[in-house]
């Protein structure tokens, strides 16, 4: 049963890590040279991103629970894997119930953020949430590659 859980640990990682990955590297980008404009770009990458977010969470609490399970000891949850993980799945929470959330706010009044001033302070402050946004996705991309070679490097016991 060990491999099994270990195999769900790699997995719930892998799955996170290639769909962040391919959100940040593929379609970001393609909606914002394939669509007409910036608006619908973000809105697909705003749609997109929700539910990335959402899958993250569950796959990084589905690492938890099977590194519990593997151990049958909630000490495990301090080795430096887990504790990645654990940083993963609350920066994420924080970018899609806080970050996330008054973004969609802002862009509802602006109605276009392309045509909105650089000026506006809701451009402002929405600039500045999408750069807090890239950074918590960024952290999470980097604590995912951490978490997956330390993983790597454990013994069968966490």
């Amino acid at each position: 049963m060990t491999n099994f859980f270990r195999t769900i640990e790699f997995l719930s990682l892998s799955l996170w890590l290639g769909a962040d990955a391919f959100l940040s590297f593929v379609v970001a980008p393609g909606a914002f040279v394939i669509l007409g404009s910036r608006d619908a770009a973000g809105m697909m990458v705003g749609y997109s991103l929700a539910r990335l977010h959402f899958a993250g969470i569950i796959l990084g609490l589905l690492f938890l629970v099977a590194r519990l399970a593997r151990s049958h000891d909630f000490g495990s949850f301090t080795s430096a894997p887990a504790l990645c993980v654990v940083l993963m799945v609350l920066l994420t929470a924080a970018s899609q119930f806080s970050v996330s959330n008054r973004m969609e706010a802002l862009k509802k009044e602006m109605v276009s953020v392309q045509k909105t001033p650089e000026t506006d302070p809701r451009r402002v402050e929405f600039n500045r949430l999408h750069y807090r946004s890239v950074a918590f996705e960024g952290a999470v991309l980097l604590l995912g590659l951490a978490s997956i070679c330390l993983l790597v490097r454990e013994t069968t016991n966490p």
